[in-house]
């Protein structure tokens, strides 16, 4: 009943099957580690971040590169303000007691000992960057030698929340805060990195740092998880499909073996069936009664008497 199975055609199922199935529940394992890994690496994210609010600051140059373990790490940088680009940032939002608000950063370069500069953003104000009312509101940066003390950030890309990367901006606005986007616009050298000052002047808001890139729960890490759904769907759609094609071929190999074909219009019929159901014998030319009911041949009535 089962020699189906060693047809050509079952062979390539069943190779397919064998393949499909372990490669489908591998893939949705391992999609499934890296959502687990993005919820430690977010957890852990957390805990440095914790950690570093009421850790001591560290020179800026002992931190640098900016990486998963050093981002929102405390660190100080002394220097003096370049009053003359002092930038905006705008398109912002900062949660308060209100809700989520519209606003913008103000970035001043601090040009430090070692000669770079390092963007600071000094905070955060609501409104519209581009409106004088709200400009008006921003204070001078201090003069003279500072030391600032701020968390650590790395450079912004075009996939950092809030970026404006396609241009159009006014003068005196920054669209993206990196030092690819500073080149241009300052004749010096610029860290690969920023700072926002855990203390800012009012009226100013301080801005919380983010967290490292591909260290918290976003959008990412969820398609992981929705990936792993997925794989182990697929795998479980293989094995439906395997079991149904099976039934279907079973089904048809009793069938045959009940001598029971499928016509054309899948109607079940004996082989060798003498009489069409519910068909009447009707004479011939040479008078003989013959089966309308078979088209094809097979069954034909015994020959009615003459008459």
């Amino acid at each position: 009943m089962y020699r189906f199975l060693l047809t050509p055609r079952w062979w390539g199922i069943n190779v397919f099957a064998v393949l499909a199935i372990p490669f489908c529940i591998f893939m949705g394992s391992w999609q499934l580690s890296r959502f687990e890994d993005r919820v430690d690496t977010h957890q852990q994210q957390e805990d440095r971040s914790a950690r570093a609010k009421t850790a001591a600051a560290r020179p800026l140059e002992r931190l640098l590169p900016v990486d998963k373990v050093t981002s929102g790490r405390q660190a100080s940088a002394r220097g003096h303000y370049d009053p003359g680009h002092q930038l905006l940032v705008p398109g912002r939002t900062l949660k308060d007691k209100h809700g989520e608000r519209q606003g913008f950063y103000v970035l001043n370069l601090l040009r430090t000992d070692g000669g770079k500069a390092l963007p600071v953003v000094r905070g955060w104000l609501p409104g519209d960057a581009g409106a004088k009312a709200d400009t008006a509101k921003v204070p001078a940066p201090p003069k003279g030698e500072v030391t600032v003390t701020g968390a650590l950030q790395a450079s912004e890309n075009q996939g950092t929340d809030g970026v404006q990367a396609g241009g159009g901006l006014a003068p005196g606005q920054l669209g993206m805060i990196s030092a690819a986007s500073l080149v241009n616009i300052v004749p010096y050298e610029v860290y690969d990195a920023w700072i926002t000052l855990t203390d800012a002047q009012a009226p100013l808001r301080a801005v919380p740092p983010a967290a490292a890139e591909g260290s918290g729960l976003d959008l990412k890490a969820f398609q992981n998880l929705g990936y792993t759904g997925e794989w182990f769907v697929f795998a479980g759609f293989v094995v439906f499909m395997w079991f149904r094609l099976f039934r279907r071929d079973t089904e048809a190999a009793k069938d045959a073996a009940l001598g029971i074909v499928v016509g054309v219009e899948g109607e079940g019929r004996e082989q060798g069936q003498g009489q069409g159901s519910g068909v009447v014998a009707s004479p011939g030319e040479d008078g003989s009664g013959r089966d309308e009911g078979s088209g094809d041949g097979q069954g034909k009535a015994a020959r009615a008497g003459k008459v």
